[in-house]
């Protein structure tokens, strides 16, 4: 879960204030923040990016990952957050907190302009985690959920989280649910609001992309992302719905929380929202990723899907009112099959290969990719998904070829660790 008002500030995005279509920090650009953020834990400069200028309209881009704690030898969760906080160097604590559960524990990169800024920090943040979490006495997986069976770890002990056992009861999650949210820069809240109409079509093909979690309790559940199944279990989880407005978004909130269905805003856990607390919209319908490379491909097709959203916007081109039954059988299809099956088209409601649903969402974002520089990478990385496979393909075949899920959980650290 990302962090919210009622909790510590979260570590991805320190206080802003737009200038045109990115953020500044106290006076620095946000790209100046993440260079920043390289040089306290690389002790070296990253190379300074090239779009600083006021006005630019290039967009912030910004990750946070959630991550599991195991045992090495039974790779089953363990409650062992506090253990590895206690292991992380000082220098780097700003950037790693606690999540829901006592097994999870999350990095979170600045935000910046380029995507080499976010690979450096993720890298960094993700080795300086798995080498904490070895001196605890413990493995470190991006995975959606643990693959193992064994007890359930206990939720961090915070009001907050009392109040939301309290209300909601059983459903905690097994060893602990995953993710991986995309922040990207906007200029105003209405503007954010439109953003979440545009994209939401689109999301279920991120959706399969980020699938890493076919393994639970001991076996193959049959879906690609089984931390979508066990997520969906909160009221409050769903695509987004179409929006009139932002009072129409706010509207919205005050109601389901009059309902009961969250305690607070932080629990608006749409798959694409505002940023309760930075000017950002937030995408989150994703499984952590494996490895760093998937990691940064999800982050630039997220920014280049909110800059398309954008230019349609300022060229009056309305967003595609998609059902929202249809909506949501195109985000069960996605977890069902990952990348490996078939998606919903959301323009005829057919059946097609996700990967050609994939291909379509780059051929739309491919302008965008270009104006910030990412297309080269991208392609690059997306050459490397098609041959190794989505996460839960990878550990798949893991499985397929020893049937032993503890060399599914060695090849996942292997892919966090980087």
């Amino acid at each position: 879960m990302t962090r919210h008002a009622a909790d510590a500030p979260g570590p991805a995005f320190p206080a802003v204030t737009t200038v045109g279509n990115h953020c500044r920090h106290g006076g620095r650009t946000a790209v100046d923040g993440a260079e920043r953020m390289v040089v306290t834990m690389s002790g070296q400069v990253a190379t300074a990016p090239d779009a600083t200028a006021e006005g630019t309209d290039l967009l912030t881009v910004g990750v946070e990952e959630e991550f599991l704690l195991v045992d090495p030898h039974t790779g089953a969760a363990v409650p062992a957050v506090d253990l590895v906080l206690d292991q992380v160097p000082a220098e780097l604590r700003g950037q790693v907190e606690r999540e829901f559960q006592t097994s999870q524990i999350e990095i979170g990169s600045p935000p910046g302009l380029e995507l080499s800024s976010i690979r450096h920090s993720l890298s960094l943040l993700r080795a300086a985690l798995a080498d904490a979490a070895e001196r605890a006495g413990v493995r470190l997986l991006a995975i959606g959920t643990g693959p193992v069976d064994g007890p359930v770890p206990p939720v961090v002990d915070k009001p907050r989280f009392d109040r939301m056992i309290e209300r909601f009861r059983l459903l905690v999650p097994g060893p602990g649910n995953n993710g991986m949210h995309v922040h990207v820069g906007v200029p105003d809240a209405e503007t954010g609001v439109q953003v979440l109409n545009h994209v939401r079509p689109w999301l279920p093909t991120l959706h399969a992309v980020t699938a890493n979690s076919p393994f639970a309790r001991g076996e193959d559940t049959g879906y690609a992302s089984w931390r979508s199944v066990e997520w969906e279990r909160w009221p409050s989880v769903a695509p987004t719905p179409y929006l009139e407005s932002h009072e129409h978004y706010q509207r919205l909130i005050r109601q389901l929380i009059a309902s009961g269905v969250m305690l607070d805003e932080g629990m608006l856990y749409w798959y694409a929202r505002l940023s309760a607390k930075y000017p950002t919209v937030e995408i989150r319908i994703g499984d952590v990723c494996p490895s760093v490379d998937d990691a940064v491909l999800v982050a630039a097709l997220v920014r280049a899907l909110v800059a398309t959203a954008m230019a349609d916007i300022a060229a009056g081109r309305p967003a595609i009112r998609t059902d929202h039954h249809l909506l949501v059988g195109a985000h069960w299809r996605a977890a069902h099959d990952g990348l490996e099956g078939d998606g919903v088209d959301l323009t005829d409601g057919e059946l097609r290969p996700a990967w050609h649903l994939l291909d379509d969402l780059v051929t739309r974002v491919r302008p965008a990719l270009e104006r910030h520089g990412d297309l080269a990478e991208v392609t690059d990385l997306l050459g490397g998904l098609r041959r190794h496979g989505s996460g839960a393909a990878r550990q798949r075949a893991v499985f397929a070829r020893t049937g032993q899920l503890a060399d599914v959980v060695a090849d996942v650290a292997r892919q966090t660790r980087g």
